[in-house]
């Protein structure tokens, strides 16, 4: 049999009252315990909020929810509908001619660019190279925005793909 222990702890107690808010918090008299019996613990958190993904596996690729894109030396709406989406790739900026390679992602609201991601690089030299820079990250659209992703050279290349991860409301999306 197992040994009980009374908790006495003001941040366990505001923790417990932060969380469980339908307790309505400790009432006189009534205490934190411990115990020393063991109780198997079954974790349903993925099945009650909707998913029943490991959250690594739910932002998997997939023939239908994965939106490749490749930009050169233009501006292009890569998405424009609402929710969270995931934006991975990279971007090649090859030298040879002088000049700046200038590549970018923007939020637009509608009448407003944001830049949320950038890269910028200048040359002097006619020598050929490739300069390659990875990214990945996920952005949030309301109502009115889109993303943009900007190359402004010819020899500028932004190649990736976009995934919805999660509805506006932050419901997960499977692949």
């Amino acid at each position: 049999m197992g040994q009980e222990f009374i908790i006495k702890s003001n941040k366990l107690e505001d923790k417990i009252n932060q969380l469980l808010p339908s307790q309505g918090g400790f009432q006189a008299g009534v205490d934190l315990s411990a115990s020393t019996t063991i109780i198997p613990i079954v974790d349903l958190t993925e099945s009650a909020e909707g998913s029943n993904l490991r959250a690594d596996l739910q932002t998997a690729l997939s023939f239908i929810t994965a939106t490749s894109f490749s930009v050169v030396n233009t501006t292009t709406t890569l998405v424009n509908t609402t929710g969270y989406y995931r934006v991975f790739g990279t971007l090649t900026f090859r030298t040879g001619t002088t000049g700046t390679g200038l590549g970018e992602f923007i939020i637009n609201d509608g009448t407003t660019d944001k830049t949320v991601w950038s890269y910028q690089q200048s040359t002097t030299s006619t020598v050929t190279a490739a300069d390659n820079c990875a990214f990945d990250f996920i952005i949030f659209l309301t109502a009115g925005d889109s993303l943009i992703a900007k190359s402004q050279n010819a020899l500028l290349f932004l190649q990736g793909s976009t995934r919805q991860v999660a509805d506006i409301s932050g419901n997960l999306i499977s692949p």
